[in-house]
């Protein structure tokens, strides 16, 4: 039972929350006018909310006697957002809120690609929505598309301005025009907010070097290398080989700024309120245009603390937490995706998942950097051991929340194997951290892979790595040598790898992964480009490749095919939806990954993938574990897979999804 002196203090705290809800509604009179009655009335219902899920974070952040004033700060400005916004807009918030799990789906599937690469212009993307319906397509990632700096930038990552598009692939009036055309066609648009730094020629940075106080507190500076010095201590390196360090000493400024990626991106002081406003009102701007979805790009490491790696610390979570609560106040129907490639226990975090503190209303969604690592890591090995064992040492994921799951990206592969797993797997981290590094440099006796090295750390002996999906899983490789059984089997690795990351979360097909698009080096001939690896996974889409994908017969019909295949299956049945229970079983052979899932609403699935270039065999009790008939049908109907003789037969490299008839669902064609 609640003690007296506990349900004053709860009481205390409600009388004080309604108090901050009618300053609100005072402060944001104009706004809730325009709203009307009763959009206004929910507005403010949303506010009782969001006061309750910020106002410790602010206290935390800034200081219990600012935390009031912040909170109503941010409220009014989302009013403002919430009356500018447009009536199809706020017909599509409404649906969400009556469906706040609609990202969870399996008929959610997600294309990412870069504007100039694909389009080459926001309206030339515009005129490929028709190919994105076709593929499936329902959440359209556009990359590099809000102005930065000139070349280089870090691949479009260092903003000038975020309020505007690139000039040079269009205005926001453009991008607008796209959001409108891919609702239309039941697809979400998706960009990338850069939070933890601007580019050195952002505006705030430009009136810091011209001597305003105001703005150089939006950044971290100091005098000398003392502080600096004491800093890199426990810093890690980002970029060592071509930003090393993490200071930069600016003329203008007279002083050393932090910038942890490279010297043009300055790092952003979110210990200054002001800070995480004006991030706050970029994103409900974007909201406006039409966004649906903001990757928060390395929201890790938005927070310093002095003798740690400055990643993950908790205020960065607070800050997340803040972020999203005020964005739902505005736009109810707008998500927010972490981008935080860390540790595999601290992922969970970023998605509300916080231990014995319990759950937190966080990022929607999350990228499933873990399992993109495991898939490499068993396709290189032919063994599932340690992809077993990292993937059941993760950390449950909220049901409100869900992961972006990919193969590939446009940014390098870190070989993340953590130590604790790798030693639980019975193999040391390090030695196959390195085995993985030699194997996708192609330097590994037998490997099929053609990728590269990036961001080598000769110091800790650290190395990733580039390339594209197809080159990685030997495609190039088969190509190059004429070798037509090679080729089938790449093909069975890009889809096997896709049909994982379908199996865990919404997937994210990197474009031109769908028409096995090879290694593009080119690159080497841009002089801005050339010394920087990973522009060989960022090839200019292949239209004449999208064109053989028609033609049966052809390399690019028969990757087309089968990863169409997969995800058509994948929205057909229900128990794939996020938000169930998932876990991961022991199916008896290294080679074979096995698990499953349940939803009350949606069925049982048993997941059994053979990571090895051999048929396998397994005891067939595996599916007495998810509760399923031997008999159960696989879902992909892929051939060969089956149960006789008593045992389950898996073909190589091959997934197989058995599922229960609640597992059925019909989707529209």
């Amino acid at each position: 039972m609640t003690s007296p002196a506990a349900a004053q203090a709860s009481q205390s705290s409600r009388d004080d929350a309604e108090l901050l809800v009618a300053r609100i509604a005072k402060a944001s009179e104009a706004s809730l006018d325009r709203l009307g009655q009763i959009e206004a009335a929910r507005f403010l219902a949303r506010a009782r909310r969001a006061v309750h899920d910020t106002w410790g974070a602010l206290a935390f952040l800034y200081g219990a006697e600012r935390a009031d004033d912040l909170v109503v700060e941010f409220a009014s400005n989302a009013a403002v957002t919430a009356a500018n916004r447009a009536l199809a807009l706020r017909e599509l918030d409404a649906a969400r809120e009556v469906n706040p799990a609609w990202f969870q789906d399996p008929a959610q599937l997600g294309y990412v690609a870069y504007c100039e690469r694909f389009g080459p212009t926001v309206r030339d993307v515009e005129s490929r929505v028709a190919y994105l319906e076709e593929l499936g397509v329902t959440y359209f990632h556009l990359m590099k598309v809000i102005e930065p700096r000139p070349e280089p930038n870090d691949g479009g990552f260092a903003i000038a301005d975020y309020r505007n598009v690139d000039p040079a692939l269009g205005t926001i009036e453009d991008l607008g025009r796209l959001a409108d055309a891919l609702r239309a066609s039941g697809i979400s648009l998706c960009i990338d907010l850069v939070m933890n730094h601007s580019a050195r020629e952002h505006a705030w940075a430009v009136a810091a070097r011209a001597g305003d106080e105001s703005k150089r507190a939006y950044y971290i500076t100091y005098p000398d290398r003392s502080e600096p010095d004491r800093w890199e201590e426990s810093l890690p390196e980002v970029f060592p080989e071509l930003a090393p360090g993490n200071f930069t000493y600016d003329d203008d400024l007279d002083a050393w700024v932090w910038t942890t990626f490279n010297s043009y991106q300055w790092d952003l002081n979110y210990a200054n309120p002001a800070v995480l406003g004006e991030i706050l009102e970029v994103i409900l701007y974007l909201a406006n245009v039409g966004v649906d979805v903001m990757r928060l790009d390395a929201v890790a490491f938005t927070w310093k603390r002095l003798g740690t790696n400055c990643q993950n610390q908790p205020e960065a979570h607070l800050i997340a937490q803040v972020l999203r609560s005020f964005t739902q106040l505005a736009a109810p129907g707008v998500l927010l995706k972490a981008e935080a490639i860390v540790g595999p226990r601290e992922l969970t975090g970023y998605l509300g998942a916080h231990g014995e503190l319990g759950e937190r209303t966080e990022c929607h969604l999350a990228y499933h950097n873990q399992l993109m690592v495991m898939i490499w890591s068993a396709l290189a090995s032919r063994d599932a051991v340690l992809l077993s064992t990292a993937m059941r040492r993760l950390p449950r994921t909220p049901s409100g929340a869900g992961w972006a799951t990919y193969v590939r990206c446009h940014d390098d592969i870190g070989w993340a194997v953590d130590d604790d797993d790798a030693a639980a797997a019975g193999i040391n981290g390090a030695l196959h951290r390195s085995f993985l590094a030699d194997f996708y440099r192609g330097d590994f006796p037998g490997s099929f892979a053609e990728g590269a090295s990036f961001g080598v750390n000769k110091e800790t002996g650290d190395e990733r790595t580039c390339g594209t999906t197809a080159s990685l899983a030997g495609l190039s490789q088969a190509l190059r040598n004429d070798d037509a059984a090679a080729r089938r089997t790449a093909i069975r690795r890009i889809t096997l790898a896709y049909g994982l990351a379908a199996s865990f979360g919404m997937p994210l097909l990197y474009m031109g992964d769908e028409v096995g698009q090879c290694n593009d080096l080119s690159y080497l001939d841009e002089p801005a480009l050339a010394d920087d690896s990973r522009w060989m996974q960022r090839p200019r889409m292949d239209w004449e490749a999208v064109r053989r994908s028609e033609e049966q017969g052809t390399v690019e019909f028969e990757i087309r095919s089968a990863v169409q295949h997969l995800f058509r299956t994948r929205a057909a049945t229900g128990s794939l939806v996020q938000g169930g229970d998932t876990w991961i079983i022991d199916s008896g052979d290294s080679r074979v990954f096995a698990f499953g899932r349940y939803h009350p609403r949606e069925g049982r699935l048993l997941g059994v993938a053979n990571m090895a270039e051999v048929d396998v065999e397994i005891s067939p009790e595996i599916f007495d574990s998810v509760g399923l008939s031997r008999r159960a049908p696989d879902a992909l109907g892929t051939p060969g897979v089956g149960v006789w003789d008593d045992r389950l037969h898996v073909p190589s490299l091959t997934l197989a999804w058995f599922v229960d008839s609640l597992g059925e669902r019909v989707v529209p064609s």
